[in-house]
């Protein structure tokens, strides 16, 4: 029986597949006959998904290998130099985890769209209910991806769906902008992450995550000395600096599809699609694919301390960077687009300060905590209809209660307060970067960043709470709000109860305080075999990097965080629990403008492509025609010009070939008189 739940993985990303199939081909012929235009047939799927990932999550947790690892030949390659392409299914807890939140989100947002999407058109439906089916299917098997040219198809398949549902309302002039700008900015991230996987098969000749032939075990074999040792270089450059220029350029892919600075602008427009598709694409799904990209081949980063130690500052600066800007946004998906792009620079801190269990703890915690906020701020834009300015808002709390006291479970996690879920993991992230920052300036550069983005959190989560639903109704729809139904108001409850209790799986200070063993989902990502284990990368990481572990008390560590955490919160409660409340952030005159126009990084980057990037391609083009294509044409005219010319001696007429031939005849006799005359 153990072994029914592995044979079934497949299916887990196959139902939400076929609910796809559904709504495309019965919306397309039939709709009539489709249950609430898809959402029936998407339900079901996720459900189904859900139930199998969990029942994987239990196998796997009773299995003696601690991991299930299936693998197909796709195409076979022929010859010494030639290599296998592979299809494969890896269940781990690191991947079973992760399907478990993937699933259960995608199953929420299904049914949080039966209230929010009731007022869509029978044709528009099935399309929207198509996309999140695909978006769904090719997430989950981005997780169980058993090898890295496996993940990278889904990866961009993933990409596509966010072009589709991010467009959806593709016939008004924000959508589409927004969808082209998604897919080209992640995009050129990718054309990296292509490099790469090129790269690693070029290398080592698989791209797989496990087993002894993977590719990170045969990095660790060559730096180590052993089998494989004998290639030294790899186009001139040492294995080291190779494998890191390897680790760089898959890194490129994480950077774009988690939204990490510079290619974060993204992420913002992305507000454009409906609110249930910003739920599923940045809480669990496309945005957490790139930390889960590096988490999953953290083995191979845990040889380069070097790129971890960059992938460390990007997160922080990134936490930091995006926080600020969430302080004056007046929208409220735009305060949790900007918080989105902070929390997954956290992610990208703990894992470069080799915070391999405290990254992903707080990938699970976010997304459930980003998920409710996102669906609550749904059920406010239902209430407001459609409408998301904060500042027209106001007096929502007794009026929505259920929605107030989810969104506040969401709020207090994110603003990292104890003892909700976002507390544990942020301070675990700050705590990993702190130890190891000791002994590295880079990284407690990120370090102190990551901790200043605190204080900025807790402000602008707590400002968009009390613009939302505290104080003085200030528009009419405020006064009046539209209600929301139950399959608005069930995820919520869901989500909120998540968001509150998710943390219990992993409080490192309460074990500290009271010797009560409380490190559970650490406990649960060591327990498969050691070639997959935390602590066996963070070993390798210390080797490498030199570090020692500093004794120092999370307690401590927890107790900073909060207190900034809490300071933010106080000043955000002080300035805006007015009945009418001012816009306070007015004050920072300058450095508002800059925060409001987002440092002017959409400015740079449009300034980059038409001022730089254009213009080097036009002069590339100039030169490919005038002088590549010169010099090819130049030939191909002297050709022309001698053919038609000789051509014309082509007449059909048999006296001027004889005549020709004559004179060929008399002028090959003359010259070679001539020549034995002078010789």
């Amino acid at each position: 029986m153990a072994a029914l739940p592995f044979e079934l993985a497949p299916v887990i990303a196959a139902l939400p597949f076929v609910s796809f199939l559904i709504a495309l081909l019965v919306g397309a012929f039939a709709p009539r006959l489709l249950p609430k235009g898809g959402a029936v047939p998407g339900i079901l799927a996720t459900a189904g998904s859900l139930a199998l990932s969990v029942w994987a999550f239990v196998a796997v947790r009773g299995s003696s290998e601690g991991l299930y690892h299936d693998s197909i030949t796709w195409v076979a390659g022929y010859g010494d130099a030639a290599f296998d392409l592979h299809f494969g299914v890896l269940l781990d807890p690191l991947s079973t985890m992760m399907l478990i939140i993937v699933s259960l989100v995608a199953l929420l947002v299904h049914v949080f769209s039966l209230g929010y999407m009731n007022d869509e058109d029978e044709t528009g439906l099935p399309r929207y209910y198509a996309g999140l089916g695909l978006f769904t299917a090719s997430m989950l098997s981005f997780v169980f991806a058993d090898n890295l040219l496996m993940a990278f198809m889904f990866f961009e398949l993933v990409g596509l769906c966010s072009w589709l549902l991010i467009g959806f309302w593709f016939r008004e002039e924000g959508p589409p902008s927004a969808a082209k700008k998604a897919f080209l900015v992640t995009r050129f991230g990718d054309y990296f992450f292509l490099v790469g996987v090129v790269g690693v098969f070029a290398t080592f000749g698989t791209s797989m995550f496990v087993g002894s032939e993977s590719f990170p075990v045969l990095a660790e074999e060559v730096l180590a000395g052993g089998a494989g040792a004998e290639v030294t270089t790899y186009l001139g450059l040492d294995p080291q600096a190779w494998f890191a220029v390897l680790g760089l350029l898959i890194l490129g892919g994480a950077v774009g599809k988690s939204a990490q600075f510079p290619l974060h602008t993204w992420l913002p427009d992305a507000m454009e699609g409906p609110t249930p598709v910003s739920a599923l694409i940045h809480a669990a799904t496309m945005v957490a694919a790139g930390v889960y990209l590096v988490a999953r081949i953290y083995g191979f980063y845990a040889l380069l301390p070097q790129v971890l130690a960059l992938i460390a500052f990007i997160g922080g600066f990134t936490a930091l960077f995006a926080a600020t800007m969430g302080v004056v946004k007046k929208e409220i998906k735009q305060v949790l687009a900007y918080s989105t792009i902070s929390q997954y620079g956290y992610m990208m801190l703990g894992l470069g300060a080799g915070g391999y269990v405290a990254a992903t703890f707080h990938l699970m915690t976010h997304a459930f905590f980003k998920a409710l906020l996102f669906l609550g701020a749904g059920s406010v834009i239902i209430a407001m209809h459609h409408n998301e300015n904060m500042w027209d808002m106001g007096g929502l709390k007794d009026k929505m209660p259920v929605t107030y006291y989810a969104f506040l479970s969401g709020s207090l996690a994110l603003a990292g307060i104890v003892p909700f879920s976002g507390f544990w993991s942020k301070d675990e992230v700050l705590y990993e970067a702190l130890v190891h920052g000791l002994n590295s300036p880079l990284l407690l550069g990120a370090y102190a960043m990551g901790l200043l983005a605190v204080f900025f959190t807790g402000f602008y989560t707590f400002r968009m709470v009390l613009l939302t639903f505290h104080g003085e109704p200030r528009s009419d729809t405020a006064r009046d709000p539209h209600g929301v139904r139950w399959n608005v108001k069930l995820p919520l409850a869901v989500l909120g109860i998540l968001a509150a209790v998710a943390g219990l799986v992993n409080m490192v200070p309460v074990q500290e305080l009271t010797g009560v063993h409380l490190e559970f989902l650490h406990d649960w990502l060591d327990a498969g075999p050691e070639a997959l284990s935390a602590h066996h990368y963070g070993d390798l990481l210390h080797d490498f990097a030199g570090y020692t572990a500093a004794e120092l008390s999370s307690l401590a560590a927890g107790a900073v965080s909060l207190a900034l955490a809490l300071m933010g919160s106080g000043v955000a409660w002080i300035l805006y629990t007015d009945p009418e409340p001012q816009e306070h952030t007015d004050r920072l005159g300058a450095v508002k403008t800059l925060w409001f126009n987002n440092y002017y990084q959409d400015e740079y980057q449009v300034w980059l492509a038409e001022g730089v990037t254009l213009p080097l391609a036009r002069a590339a083009d100039k030169f490919d025609q005038g002088v590549i294509d010169g010099v090819v044409d130049g030939v191909s005219s002297v050709s022309l010009f001698g053919g038609s010319r000789l051509k014309r001696i082509q007449t059909g007429v048999v006296s001027n070939y004889a005549f020709l031939l004559t004179t060929g005849l008399v002028v090959l006799l003359v010259a070679f008189g001539l020549m034995g005359g002078w010789f």
